[in-house]
């Protein structure tokens, strides 16, 4: 092999595009810690108690914007070892995305807040057991719903209420996709409650790459029907 062949296929072979994707993935789960980190190190401080809910949803915020500049980060990454810049782009999906995200996340946090509030207490409400269940199918939705709303908030330069009700569309238009959030999100809580909750933070640029691949579907009809 020339030397010219071998300078032109640097970077593109599938040892250079793993090593990309590897360092792309190691540095973002880095950056996603550090930005996230005031709020993540709060909720250490934070016991147990239902009545802690709205102080650790608080301690959440920073962690909308942090996801959505990892998702940008992810979605523009390079697969060329030669041309990696993985801290630009999610610097730039930081300052381009954080507050678009946080009119998403802020909202999310606090209805999901105001569902977990009533049913550690539900037993004092009075109301039928169904009810129970009826929140947490929409809590599960609203999940749902921000999970979309997140990598659309992340790519897309829409209004806040554009992005809500275009995430609301995609629930059951793209079925598959909103399939494959559930058991992102599944993964997440076994996860959690099997082994750490640290975990699904230190697994979370793996766990939203494949969201973004799961959303491939909700991504292009987005560029082809609802951009210019």
């Amino acid at each position: 092999m020339s030397s010219a062949a071998t300078a032109g296929g640097f970077g593109t072979g599938p040892l250079s595009r793993a090593a990309a994707l590897l360092h792309t993935l190691l540095t973002v789960e880095a950056l996603l810690l550090v930005t996230a980190a005031p709020g993540l190190a709060g909720l250490l401080f934070l016991g147990p108690e239902p009545a802690n809910l709205p102080l650790a949803a608080c301690c959440l915020l920073p962690l909308g914007p942090a996801l959505s500049a990892a998702l940008y980060a992810l979605h523009h990454r390079s697969r060329d070892l030669t041309d990696l810049h993985p801290a630009r782009c999610y610097l730039r999906g930081w300052r381009l995305n954080a507050v678009p995200a946080l009119k998403l996340w802020a909202p999310l946090l606090a209805w999901l807040t105001v569902i977990a509030f009533t049913l550690t207490h539900f037993a004092a409400t009075g109301l039928p057991g169904w009810w129970a269940v009826l929140l947490g199918v929409i809590g599960v939705a609203a999940l749902l719903w921000g999970a979309h709303g997140l990598v659309l908030t992340s790519l897309f330069a829409f209004r806040a209420r554009d992005t809500a009700r275009l995430a609301a569309y995609f629930l059951l238009r793209r079925g598959r996709a909103t399939l494959a959030a559930a058991s992102l999100l599944v993964l997440v809580g076994a996860l959690t409650a099997l082994l750490t909750e640290a975990l699904p933070a230190l697994l979370a640029a793996p766990l939203l790459l494949s969201l973004l691949r799961s959303s491939g579907s909700v991504i292009v009809e987005t560029q082809e029907e609802f951009t210019v």
